[in-house]
């Protein structure tokens, strides 16, 4: 977790032109110090040329990039108290496991005993001690990976900057990686700010993340509150499964009703106020359970059953031309419904959120 409110990192009103193109803009974000912070959003977003405006391969068309409170205007890349680490390792295949772990100390002149010693302590951080002698090649995919981390920890930068270094590994390698970051920050305690299109992952390992949408941020908080209180339809339906239904809310007994479907779909009363009008609603597949005591949202046939260990995903079809099928899910091992029959859901009473048009 983060140490405090000590910003680290901060940009300004930071926009950013290739020609005709813009790439990013007005982009205001702050790091803390001891944060892990993720910049999540799809491909073309503009999130790498993000991060690249951090370590001073780009610079910023308007507004700033402030480090540990300096200005980096005119700062090159290494003269930054930064450290990237690619999705690619780029270990250099002639050097050995150590050798290329100390390449940056050797350029910045610290002697071989003290390099030794500090190749020694960042290798043993990465669960790799013993490794020096080795040949990159002959590791795996996630060893090599671990080598380009301590690679980039050993100058002990104040901050780590990711670009999906996870992303070319398989399921299983990339869970166990996620994991082991997470313990590396923990004790390097630096600010890691890491960018991904692969919102499992920003969300797993995240104190904060950031949600980017067209070179804009969208919104900014702790996984839970974005996938719980999505600020847009964007958000709600990139960050996690969502369902989203175009409908209409109007004022009822002094509660907000929502209609979804033009009358043949289905209904609800909403947790919050919404001004009357047309509005977009995000139901999570999981906030779905089959109905008890006559309390159904509505029924459906199931036309898809997905089973997948700890939980069976349905399509439910509700029979309406202006409604798309419905994702639900259940969880465990009670999943009694089959594909073809009809089934009858309830939606939690504050699950739906309501944006206005």
């Amino acid at each position: 977790m983060a140490t405090g409110n000590e910003s680290l990192i901060r940009l300004d009103g930071v926009r950013k032109e290739f020609g005709d193109v813009t790439a990013v803009e007005e982009v205001d974000l702050t790091v803390r110090r001891g944060e892990f912070f993720s910049l999540v959003g799809p491909s073309g977003c503009g999130k790498t040329t993000t991060l690249r405006m951090i370590s001073g391969f780009e610079s910023p068309t308007e507004g700033s990039v402030v480090l540990d409170g300096h200005d980096m205007e005119g700062v090159p890349p290494d003269a930054r108290d930064t450290n990237l680490v690619f999705q690619y390792h780029s270990l250099f295949p002639h050097m050995s496991v150590g050798e290329n772990v100390g390449y940056g100390l050797e350029k910045a002149g610290v002697d071989a005993d003290e390099r030794e010693r500090y190749v020694e302590e960042y290798l043993e951080l990465v669960d790799l001690d013993g490794f020096e002698d080795r040949n990159p090649g002959d590791l795996s995919g996630g060893q090599q990976q671990r080598v380009a981390l301590a690679r980039a920890l050993v100058n002990e930068p104040s901050v780590l900057l990711f670009d999906e270094p996870l992303a070319s590994l398989d399921r299983k390698l990339r869970k166990q990686m996620q994991v082991e970051l997470r313990k590396i920050h923990e004790k390097t305690q630096g600010a890691f700010f890491y960018v991904t299109h692969d919102q499992e992952v920003a969300m797993t390992l995240s104190d904060r993340l950031a949600v980017m949408n067209e070179g804009r941020i969208e919104q900014v908080g702790p996984p839970e509150e974005i996938y719980r209180n999505p600020a847009s339809p964007f958000v709600a339906d990139f960050i996690g499964d969502t369902n989203l239904f175009e409908g209409r809310a109007r004022t009822e007994n002094g509660r907000t009703a929502v209609e979804v479907g033009n009358g043949s779909g289905f209904s609800f009363t909403s947790s919050e106020e919404v001004r009357e009008g047309d509005v977009t609603v995000s139901i999570r597949p999981e906030d779905f359970s089959l109905a008890e005591n006559g309390d159904a949202t509505f029924e459906g046939e199931i036309v898809e059953r997905y089973f997948q260990g700890d939980q069976t995903n349905y399509i439910v079809d509700l029979g309406a031309e202006d409604l798309a099928d419905v994702q639900v899910v259940m969880q465990g091992r009670d999943t009694p419904i089959s594909r073809g029959e009809r089934a009858s859901f309830a939606v939690a009473e504050d699950a739906p959120v309501v944006f206005e048009a």
